[in-house]
């Protein structure tokens, strides 16, 4: 359960636990351990931590069919739906084949002006158990998605504010879905940046120092067309958030043997490599950017070789990945302002997108440790833990 779905529970927990309570007060066994309230609390917080997950898909019918009957229990009320602004999308309970309809004639107001909404319902069939409902607008950014009802036999106030609380809290859920989806648009779009980043100056490049070699050398040439060709389709694929270490070490071998043509004895690459590593799951174009940048570095000022070394170990539960390189470094406080976004577009994106990524996935244990110093070259550390649900290439 999310931290502020949590910090959004006092005032439902009055509401909801007032329900829960009065329910386990009269079914508690005298054997069971603590008091009507904390056992009603808990109950509360374990039903709303079952509903959660499905609501940060967003407002679907799907989500809205997984989470319907979790909420119900929550209000302990005979009927409840959730609605977007044209249609519902589910329906808990009794009532459903003649109020269906009717309750979305009463949202019209609801959904232009977000405000809760109470309205008796009218209904012919002496057996229905439905004669007053509550809608609560659930909204995102103060725009209206649609809305909660729940159906009760009789008005009353108690539900009224729970059912508001329960539907504040399902807009805290939707919130925090569209702010995954959010990052997600804007990691993609840093992507697309650092394609971008490469395809300018790194292919022109790379073509240049190509066609340098078709007439010394064409079977060479061939090779570092093969490896061009290779490495572009890679780092310009389109599917996949994650990829292996493998994989991307690959990637990282044929740019530098790109970057050797061109430069030629002047770059000097060491690669240490444990094959236990090699399958670990890590974030697709993470380590490339941390390669050229060093590249970049090392390369920048060297007047005679420049050396990089690259080392992806064994850690016991993580691949410790090490990118070390001999060029001109940096002011430690340039660096910290380019890892807070204040770098000014000439630095680039890549360390502070590789840093992002990586913090979003596992979590700010596992940001970059950076090392460097002006004329001391830059040694970069990147851990990835072997195993993390939802991290598989």
């Amino acid at each position: 359960m999310t931290l502020a779905a949590l910090l959004f529970l006092g005032p439902l927990l009055a509401a909801a636990g007032f329900l829960l309570g009065r329910r386990t007060a009269r079914t508690r066994r005298p054997s069971d351990v603590g008091t009507p309230v904390e056992l009603a609390t808990f109950e509360t917080l374990h039903t709303a931590s079952l509903a959660a997950p499905p609501l940060r898909a967003g407002l679907t019918a799907e989500a809205a069919r997984k989470s319907a009957r979790r909420l119900r229990s929550l209000l302990g009320t005979d009927a409840l739906c959730l609605t977007d602004r044209d249609t519902i999308l589910t329906w808990d309970g009794a009532g459903e084949q003649h109020h269906s309809a009717h309750i979305m004639d009463q949202l019209a107001a609801l959904l232009d002006t977000g405000r809760d909404r109470a309205f008796p319902l009218s209904c012919e069939d002496l057996d229905c158990p439905l004669r007053w409902a509550v809608a609560v607008p659930l909204t995102v950014d103060d725009r209206v998605l649609g809305a909660l009802i729940a159906c009760a036999p009789r008005e009353s106030a108690v539900l009224a504010r729970a059912a508001g609380e329960v539907g504040r809290w399902v807009s805290v859920q939707l919130e925090l879905a569209e702010l995954d989806r959010s990052r997600t648009r804007l990691i993609e779009a840093e992507i697309k940046a650092l394609r971008a980043q490469i395809s300018p100056h790194f292919i022109f490049n790379s073509l240049a120092a190509i066609a340098s070699f078709v007439r010394t050398d064409p079977e060479r040439a061939r090779e570092l067309l093969l490896e061009f060709a290779d490495f572009t389709r890679y780092s310009f694929r389109r599917h996949g958030d994650f990829t292996t270490l493998a994989d991307e070490l690959h990637s990282i071998d044929q740019y530098l043997a790109l970057a050797r043509a061109r430069f030629g004895d002047r770059l000097s690459v060491t690669l240490q490599v444990a094959p236990e590593v090699l399958p670990v799951a890590l974030p697709f174009l993470c380590l490339q950017p941390l390669v050229e940048n060093a590249v970049k570095h090392g390369i920048e000022g060297a007047v005679a070789t420049s050396r990089i070394t690259i080392s992806a170990l064994d850690a016991g539960n993580e691949a410790e990945v090490v990118i070390e390189d001999d060029g001109v470094g940096m002011d430690p406080q340039r660096l910290r302002r380019i890892l807070r976004g204040d770098g000014g577009p000439s630095t680039g994106i890549g360390l502070l997108n590789v840093d992002e990524r990586l913090r979003q996935v596992y979590g700010d244990a596992y940001g970059l440790v950076i090392e460097t110093g002006v004329g001391a070259g830059m040694k970069v550390t990147a851990r990835i833990p072997k195993y993390r649900a939802g991290v598989h290439s």
